[in-house]
């Protein structure tokens, strides 16, 4: 079981790369180049591919080589894609990137290594889902947090660090060298064979409408709250996303600081709370760790909008502060993944592990990423100060479908006994 656990790590991490370039060094890269806040929101339409990939997660239930093994036989050329799409990046003139023709071509090569780590993020949660059992469910995705989170240092943190002393193309090729080590794991491993689905199931699913698969998480009150809780999750993300990295070079950080300090300590606290995350699920219901984690969650939000009414009134706050918040604020936000995407995986069903998975997931970043590209012209409205604490109410208010979720939860629970 030790091995499934690498095996998880080494595949998350390798995804959060690219990931971590576009939501953690990219916005800071942009504004640092004057780049408008609304403008870096509009760069979150390279994120689509996350929230569409439920379209083409069922191809990769049904559809895969035999012999290879169904999902490992998927991963492994994704993971090749990838690191070509690396390299491609890596003799991209920065330079010029204010040149409409390179800019268009960067977008390009970064939207189409997204489509890649989307659709690999598929077949690596259907192996997910189709290797842990119940008991294991939250280790398992304690792993996965871990091993993105590590993906964003060094996709996200190591990436602004080494741009104050390596050039862009040393950087890129040296990332493109990390995912290909990171590759031996799935290389080495044999799938175990999956339960070959029938023809006439496969007929059946094949020509299923949507109305008929959303069936699986409507026709049920809560299931319905399920859904709510899915939809909201993401919500105070999504609108924070874009203005919190450009909040820090607006309060005078640098690359460096924030590529080691916020990215990196932040992506290390993160580890931390993952860790703490997967541990208190021993102890204590997976409803219970949703819902402090998220009333903690909004307190950490309430610090940035703290930070934003400093920045605005030109008090001056020393960068240690700033560090500590984010850190605490990433913490956090991982410990709530982790139980997140354990009940995430709860609520997928073994015969069609990937599309369940991915519709769950997909909801949230639909949310996110829509929210994500509007939120920068709002902010840009508003102000930073006053934006942020519009978002720690709507946090607030997001724990809401949390609550009777729960209530419907302990209902059914009371039928059965």
């Amino acid at each position: 079981m030790r091995n499934i656990y690498v095996l998880l790590f080494s595949l998350y991490w390798a995804q959060g790369l690219p990931v971590g370039f576009m939501t953690h060094a990219l916005p800071v890269i942009l504004r640092a180049q004057g780049v408008s806040l609304a403008h870096i929101g509009g760069f979150g339409l390279l994120m689509l591919p996350w929230s569409i990939k439920v379209f083409w997660a069922p191809w990769i239930d049904r559809i895969g080589h035999h012999k290879h093994g169904h999902y490992r036989s998927w991963i492994l050329p994704l993971q090749g894609m990838s690191i070509a799409i690396l390299i491609l990046l890596s003799f991209m003139p920065i330079q010029a990137l204010d040149q409409p023709l390179y800019l268009m071509t960067l977008f390009v090569a970064l939207l189409s290594m997204n489509m890649v780590g989307a659709t690999q993020d598929v077949a690596t949660d259907g192996l997910a889902v189709s290797l842990l059992k119940s008991e294991q469910q939250h280790w398992g995705n304690m792993f996965q947090v871990v091993g993105s989170r590590l993906g964003f240092i060094v996709g996200g943190g190591a990436i602004l660090w080494a741009l104050d002393w390596l050039d862009w193309q040393s950087t890129f090729l040296a990332l493109a060298v990390l995912v290909f080590f990171n590759s031996f794991p799935i290389l080495f491993y044999k799938e175990p064979v999956r339960q070959v689905t029938t023809p006439s199931t496969q007929q059946a699913f094949h020509w299923q409408s949507l109305r008929d698969y959303l069936t699986y998480f409507v026709g049920q009150s809560h299931m319905w709250w399920w859904l709510m809780v899915l939809l909201s999750f993401k919500i105070a993300d999504g609108l924070a996303g874009p203005l919190l990295k450009p909040l820090m070079v607006d309060l005078g950080l640098s690359y460096s600081q924030i590529g080691i300090y916020v990215t990196m300590l932040g992506a290390l606290a993160a580890l931390l709370g993952a860790g703490l995350a997967g541990y208190l699920l021993k102890y204590i219901g997976r409803f219970q760790a949703l819902w402090l984690f998220s009333v903690l969650k909004v307190f950490s939000l309430g610090a940035y909008a703290w930070l934003a009414w400093q920045y605005q009134n030109q008090v001056l706050v020393h960068p240690w502060l700033i560090y500590t918040i984010n850190a605490v604020e990433d913490m956090l936000a991982s410990m709530l993944l982790v139980v997140m995407l354990t009940l995430v995986m709860q609520y997928s069903r073994k015969r069609m592990a990937g599309t369940d998975f991915t519709f769950q997931v997909s909801v949230m970043a639909t949310v996110s990423g829509g929210l994500y590209i509007v939120s920068g012209i709002i902010a840009d409205q508003l102000g930073y100060a006053l934006y942020l604490s519009m978002i720690c109410v709507v946090a607030l208010l997001s724990i809401i479908p949390m609550l009777i979720w729960h209530k419907e939860c302990q209902k059914i629970s009371l039928k059965l006994s």
